[in-house]
């Protein structure tokens, strides 16, 4: 249902691509491929925006896989997409309908003990007190720290890099790039000084240090910190003792819901309506826009500039100016020739780590789970239930212990678990009484060393352990179940043309950021062949639904044309 409203490749469609030469055309329709159309289209441009699935959305996507159940199937919570991508698309206006959980995380104990965050100030003084006095006067000084440091990377992530520019131009063109550079860092430096010394210092700390040495300097309960340190793990195959994850542990605290940081929302009709918003922004300006439509290779001139791309069913569509919302892998090492490119740059793509740990798991069950450790007196839908649930987060130890099982290749033996479930809040997407089930599961190798993700006997042991350990807390879970689907890393892969499964398009250690992203050099959407540029997730500042990479490529290319 969630593709009706696209066209789909026929002859007329196939006719319609081919017949002109198109300003733009944008690779993959994603969030940010969709994000990128929108702002060209709104430019006066001519756009197509060609999607190798039946439905637009990449990892965005709601598919009714189960008569009457509607899946995030991928993406599951809104929070990152940039306040500046909502207020100048509209994309309220064009249906984006954001539904704020009644607390914002949820941690069951075996020993009958929970902690519930999110409710109020006051209530999470009394929740974390429960288990520590010292953390809980502790926590809101923690949360006013990243909140100042939310405010400096906001900058960040609506700039693009400052990177060194690259081929010949005129004099007036270096003129204005080098006054770019002075505009960025300067108010960098600005950002940097209303931070203070001391506070950038802590700022710098995080971002190097391990998520276990941040949160043992600030909090003593194992809860507590176990429960804050899934933030740092989300889609990574690192460990919270790993050096730099201080730095996703930031990523994903400095996102907002209606100016709340910190908050995340559920969507209504699912992660798929954020894409469809999008979209609807960027037809309504003009952008034309396809599905089941295969991009197979980059079409290149002899001068080694693009002149479009070519469909797996043969059709060759026209076009100067190609973006690639693929990851930075399938774009160079699958579409692009490689003589186009330099060694080191073909060296560094094919080297960068799209590992991941992820299994998403999508469950229609006929009831919601009732937690036995948490008896509020709600008789259907509680605060806990529209919150972020954390499975298996009770200790640090029981975290790392997860991780150093998919380090020796073997899925975790008690996975650490994101639990959420949209359909407390969002009556569209199951029947009464029956629920939607998100589990974000780690960690799973790509390649495990005692089975594969093919064998479907091995797949069925892997959600058996997570349904049965969810069971310790929620008893008669299990049998609540009426179906589920199971995406590994080589199922979101294959599915979603995610490289390695990784739900970023590519780690996002320090080493992989800023002007890393996708490899040093090349931070600013630009790429080694001319007219190409990449817009997904690969680039600057990175994953997550942010369309942060869609709009500044957007920018990046309306300012080029400018030059020309």
């Amino acid at each position: 249902m969630w593709g009706r409203s696209f066209s789909s490749i026929t002859s007329s469609t196939r006719n319609a691509l081919k017949d002109k030469k198109w300003d733009v055309i944008v690779v993959g329709g994603g969030h940010n491929g969709l994000t990128a159309a929108a702002y060209l289209a709104r430019a006066g441009l001519s756009i197509a925006v060609l999607e190798r699935r039946h439905l637009i959305g990449g990892a965005a996507v709601t598919e009714e896989l189960i008569p009457g159940f509607k899946f995030s199937r991928c993406s599951y919570l809104h929070s990152l997409l940039r306040p500046t991508i909502v207020r100048e698309l509209e994309l309220m206006r064009h249906g984006l309908k954001l539904l704020k959980p009644m607390a914002s995380s949820f941690t069951p104990c075996l020993d009958g003990r929970y902690l519930l965050l999110g409710l109020n100030d006051q209530r999470d003084h009394l929740e974390i007190s429960k288990f520590s006095r010292l953390d809980a006067d502790a926590y809101p000084r923690y949360e006013i720290q990243l909140q100042k440091f939310c405010k400096f990377m906001d900058f960040l992530l609506d700039s693009r890099t400052p990177e060194t520019f690259h081929g010949d131009s005129s004099f007036n063109n270096q003129l204005r790039d080098k006054w770019h550079k002075s505009v960025f860092w300067a108010s960098c430096l600005r950002h940097a000084l209303s931070l203070g010394q001391k506070d950038m210092v802590e700022f710098i700390d995080l971002l190097l240090s391990p998520t276990s040495k941040v949160l043992n300097k600030w909090f003593e309960s194992d809860v507590l910190k176990a429960t804050l340190a899934g933030d740092a793990i989300i889609g990574s195959m690192v460990s919270i003792q790993t050096s730099g994850s201080g730095y996703v542990l930031l990523h994903h605290v400095m996102g907002e819901t209606d100016g709340d940081r910190n908050i995340w929302s559920h969507v209504e009709g699912g992660m798929g309506s954020i894409s469809v918003a999008i979209s609807n922004a960027a037809k309504e300006a003009g952008a034309y826009i396809v599905t089941d439509a295969e991009v197979s290779q980059l079409v290149v001139e002899e001068s080694g500039r693009v002149n479009g791309v070519l469909l797996a069913d043969g059709t060759q569509v026209y076009s100067s100016i190609v973006l690639s919302n693929a990851t930075p892998y399938t774009t160079f090492m699958d579409l692009v020739p490689h003589s186009l490119l330099p060694e080191d740059f073909l060296r560094a793509i094919k080297n960068s780590d799209y590992s991941s740990g992820t299994t998403k798991i999508n469950v229609a069950v006929d009831r919601l789970p009732h937690f036995q450790c948490c008896k509020l007196g709600h008789p259907e839908v509680g605060p806990q239930h529209t919150a972020t649930i954390r499975i298996g987060s009770e200790s640090m130890e029981e975290i790392d212990s997860a991780c150093q099982d998919a380090w020796n290749g073997i899925p975790s033996r008690r996975p650490v678990m994101e639990m959420t479930i949209p359909s407390s809040l969002d009556k569209t997407i199951s029947s009464p009484g029956k629920h939607v089930v998100s589990l974000f599961t780690q960690y799973t190798p790509y390649k495990p060393s005692d089975g594969s993700w093919e064998d479907p006997t091995y797949r069925e042991s892997y959600a058996s352990r997570c349904f049965k350990l969810i069971d310790e807390y929620a008893p008669n879970f299990s049998s609540s179940i009426i179906g589920y689907d199971m995406l590994t890393p080589p199922d979101l892969e294959r599915e979603f043309g995610l490289t390695g499964g990784n739900i970023f398009h590519g780690a996002m250690g320090l080493d992989s950021l800023f002007f890393m992203r996708p490899v040093k050099g090349w931070s600013d959407y630009r790429t080694p062949v001319r007219g190409l540029y990449m817009c997904g997730s690969g680039s600057h500042p990175g994953g997550g639904v942010m369309g942060a990479p869609g709009r500044n490529a957007a920018l990046v290319v309306l300012h080029d044309l400018t030059q020309h």
